[in-house]
């Protein structure tokens, strides 16, 4: 069904004088039937607006509007629902989740619409002509592309699927048409790496800057991967000799490109116990969501923050983080509570629900917290960083509650930032 449903109508807008109200549907803008808040976006770029409106009992109203340049109509939408991912990727991270997760943990989306909305990598897996003629007229830039590899039957056996669009072909396509792509590896030993990895990168490289970076990260592996394709993790070994090859690589492509290219992800760094480059190397951090520069961007920020810190009121306290970042974290807090005279325990929690393979701080599970910490003197709380939690709801990954862990611990839970200012500034709101 064609039109969006209105979720918010903003008091004083355009919207509430043409007296619109949440669950109305927005059908059309000056003839053009609505798919998605995309067409929404870009069908109401002019000043003059013809709207056709379905409103919450069945009556169709033809609404004209006239307004200043720039100014919005006041409305907003619900959210799309996603395009499911037709893949069976041999690395599928969905795949290796344990049973009794919240059911939205089991839902794979692979929809080039939220790539371009929210930054979602996708594999253009399931698009067609009329997907990337729509990408092109609409200006949908930039986008994430999940591209594993170039070669195309290589592709389609990492996909888990056959008969799709070679995605040099798409890329070389979408860069013709000036659409900024940012791109990633998920490098699976024994499978992309070596020549076929070379390959990607020399072929990505030559569509510079329409294809404005790509990151390589490791495969992650649950201890949950039954009846699924043996895949080798990257070990230490592998990765301290990735980085040996690939780090001088990556220098040398930015001195031909201009601008850093290819940056490695975080976790081949404190796999292979290799010391970060400094932050200058990652550029505009165009892959820091992607786990690209996280640990050098936090060491950056920790010297700030040490910088500034003033002594605050004696308290213990404790923080949690995941195990592959414990080791910053717990400098810098042995520092920042020399600075600001409050006793700070850092703790590693290990991930009993993944497994000890999985060891990222946005992977930790409610009851894997409450492990770590019960029987330990935690002090006055215990600092919780937000990505634990499913946004805006306070949600562990296994459906705990904050409320619940405090329970279960006997201690106040409060959730910060997970940076040092974020850590610092919740400090001097309770102790400043």
């Amino acid at each position: 069904m064609s039109g969006l449903t209105i979720d918010k109508v903003l008091p004083g807008s355009i919207a509430e004088e043409l007296e619109l109200a949440p669950g109305d549907r927005l059908l059309s803008v000056n003839g053009h039937p609505l798919r998605d808040v995309i067409d929404y976006n870009y069908f109401t770029a002019d000043d003059e607006l013809e709207l056709e409106v379905e409103k919450g009992d069945g009556e169709l109203w033809e609404l004209e509007v006239e307004r200043e340049e720039g100014e919005p109509l006041g409305i907003s939408f619900q959210a799309p629902a996603p395009a499911r991912c037709g893949n069976n990727c041999v690395f599928c991270f969905v795949h290796q989740l344990p049973r009794g997760l919240r059911g939205p943990l089991y839902v794979k989306d692979e929809d080039y619409r939220l790539s371009f909305l929210y930054g979602n990598y996708v594999t253009m897996a399931n698009i067609g002509r009329a997907e990337l003629d729509r990408i092109k007229e609409q200006r949908l830039s930039p986008l994430y592309i999940s591209v594993h590899a170039t070669d195309a039957a290589l592709r389609e056996k990492l996909l888990g699927k056959s008969g799709i669009l070679p995605i040099l072909d798409v890329i070389r396509e979408l860069a013709e048409a000036r659409i900024t792509m940012h791109t990633q590896v998920v490098l699976c030993p024994g499978w992309n790496d070596g020549e076929a990895f070379a390959r990607t990168v020399h072929e990505l490289a030559a569509m510079h800057p329409w294809v404005a970076s790509l990151a390589v990260v490791p495969v992650g592996l649950t201890e949950h991967r039954q009846n699924l394709p043996a895949l080798a993790p990257v070990t230490k070994e592998f990765a301290a000799d990735f980085i040996g090859k690939w780090y001088p690589e990556s220098l040398r492509l930015e001195e031909r490109l201009g601008e850093p290219f290819l940056f490695l992800a975080d976790e081949f760094y404190i796999k292979g116990d290799v010391p970060f480059p400094a932050l200058d190397n990652y550029g505009d951090l165009p892959q820091l969501e992607n786990g690209v520069g996280m640990i050098p961007l936090f060491l950056s920020e920790a010297e700030q923050v040490l910088q500034e810190a003033e002594a605050l009121k004696p308290a213990k306290l404790t923080v949690v983080t995941g195990e592959s970042p414990y080791r910053y974290l717990s400098d810098f807090l042995e520092r920042l509570s020399g600075a600001t005279g409050v006793a700070m325990q850092p703790v590693a929690v290990r991930n009993r629900l993944f497994g000890p393979t999985i060891t990222v701080t946005g992977l930790v599970c409610g009851a894997d917290v409450v492990a770590s910490l019960q029987g330990m003197e935690l002090g006055d709380v215990v600092f919780v960083p937000d990505v634990m939690l499913k946004e805006g709801e306070g949600v562990f990954l296994d459906d705990l509650t904050l409320d619940d862990v405090e329970r279960q611990l006997g201690v106040e839970i409060q959730v910060v930032e997970s940076t040092p200012y974020g850590i610092y500034d919740a400090l001097v709101q309770r102790l400043g």
